[in-house]
């Protein structure tokens, strides 16, 4: 059962990874998957879980002596693996619901022309630097899709031939998702290792930072001597279907309205760090105290609006249509069908293995990276996780070895800056790549011609900075993991 477990994952995986030449949406297979790996988990729990450890201490404190070994192993997952498991994707799940809802209410207002509207510059190669530094840095407040939508849509705006828009929107890629690693709540990787506990606020932005901005501007620099001159006039103005929606609902507020929206929601997204170190409630309950805050807001915003009418009001109720919703059910599978290959000790089998054959967390943290270029870093995250379990003091005083195991260890602190920052080697990498290569209409093989092996080069440039300062400077500076 184990082998049929791993197989059918990895043909999931596959059909997951070839979602556009099969046309079936990749959240159709994840949820797929998941059922049906848990399905076989609980056949083949009965032959695994009497000799596990945990099931043995769980048995001990419950009445249930009088049932059968096969009930027993069935309450087991049911009401404790399953339902536990469930929880940890559940906070993920409801945190990234109410993250994009906000994103999108800020966005159908026209809040971003307040970023969008200041960059002014024609010289192509100031433009460039401008818009990396500005997608760095905003990326690492919105998720790197919502980043990268929006700058996109500026440069094609701004940038009238295509070859020069093609190296701008490569640029735009690699910084969103450079930006996006060093922040807990600017990837779904980050966010993962973040609501787990695996990292926290304080070690993960000042210990990846400069490493996430060598991995953005070194490739820059590089593609920036492909630009020379001014900015053409350009006479084409393109427009989305978002542009459409935002000048829609832009046009019944006020300016000072669209920007308390744009505070607001930019607001409610840096405070969730605030209030989980404040609280100690997970991150989905900060999201969901700014989402309530906002939708208070924007419903006496309208109600003071009786003379526009209900179609032209962005209400809540109407910006949860925007929100990608198969993109969140993809990650309940993804996550749920990791969970169940971490129940059946197949990701910690594999984790030995791993340990065995290569030993080094820094090499095995940079694979990672370089497969998430290929494949879809959020379960490569999440098998990661599964295979190397957050070390306790206790177990780092039996063995020395698993320091960098603990909360804020450099295994997960470098892993963040790996998976996030891995897959710009690929337009097909991230979800930043998959929409610009939508947007542009931008060819596969002219990216891993012409930047693939650039964003390498920065890749490890930032992997470099990461180690250098994580062995040399930090510990005199008495900082990391």
């Amino acid at each position: 059962m184990i082998v049929f477990m791993i197989a059918l994952f990895l043909f999931g995986y596959f059909c997951i990874a070839m979602e556009h030449p099969f046309k079936v949406n990749k959240a159709a297979t994840a949820l797929l998957l998941a059922s049906l790996l848990w399905t076989c988990y609980i056949v083949f729990a009965q032959s695994y879980l009497p000799g596990i450890e945990e099931f043995q201490s769980w048995l001990s404190g419950q009445k249930f002596s009088h049932l059968s070994i096969h009930e027993q192993v069935v309450n087991y997952v049911t009401n404790v693996q399953l339902i536990e498991n469930l929880g940890d994707t559940a906070q993920i799940i409801f945190y990234l619901l109410g993250a994009m809802t906000v994103v999108e209410l800020v966005d159908v207002h026209g809040g971003f022309t307040i970023i969008t509207r200041h960059v002014t510059t024609k010289h192509k190669r100031k433009l460039l630097f401008t818009l990396a530094i500005l997608t760095f840095f905003l990326s690492a407040i919105l998720d790197n899709m919502t980043t990268a939508i929006v700058m996109i849509m500026l440069v094609r705006k701004l940038v009238a031939r295509r070859d020069d828009r093609l190296i701008f929107a490569s640029v735009i890629i690699i910084a969103a998702n450079s930006g996006g690693a060093w922040s807990p709540i600017g990837d779904v990787t980050t966010i993962m290792l973040w609501i787990k506990g695996n990292v926290t606020t304080s070690h993960l932005i000042p210990e990846l930072i400069l490493p996430s901005l060598v991995s953005a501007i070194v490739p820059a620099i590089v593609l920036s001597f492909s630009l020379k001159g001014e900015l053409e006039e350009n006479v084409e103005k393109y427009r989305s279907d978002s542009d459409a929606d935002n000048f829609t609902a832009a046009g019944v507020i006020t300016k000072r309205e669209r920007n308390i929206i744009f505070f607001l929601g930019v607001g409610a997204l840096v405070f969730v760090p605030i209030f989980k170190s404040i609280t100690h409630l997970p991150p989905f309950m900060g999201i969901l105290l700014g989402l309530g805050g906002l939708w208070v807001y924007t419903e006496l915003l309208y109600h003071r609006k009786p003379h526009v009418a209900e179609s032209q009001k962005a209400r809540i109720t109407k910006v949860l249509s925007r929100v990608d919703f198969s993109t969140l059910l993809f990650f309940l599978g993804i996550l749920m069908a990791v969970s169940a290959l971490k129940c059946a000790g197949i990701l910690g089998d594999f984790a030995q293995m791993l340990e065995d054959k290569i030993g080094n967390f820094y090499v095995i943290d940079m694979i990672i990276g370089v497969l998430s270029s290929v494949v879809d870093n959020v379960p490569l995250v999440a098998a990661a996780m599964g295979m190397y379990p957050l070390a306790t003091p206790a177990d780092v005083l039996a063995d020395p070895m698993l320091s960098h195991m603990v909360v804020d260890g450099q295994f997960w602190i470098f892993l963040a800056y790996c998976a996030g920052v891995g897959g710009s080697i690929l337009i097909i990498g991230s979800a930043a790549g998959v929409v610009v290569m939508g947007i542009e209409k931008m060819n596969f093989i002219w990216y891993l011609k012409k930047v693939s092996l650039v964003m390498l080069i920065g890749y490890v440039a930032g992997a470099l900075w990461y180690i250098l300062q994580a062995n040399t400077i930090f510990p005199l500076l008495g900082i990391g993991g």
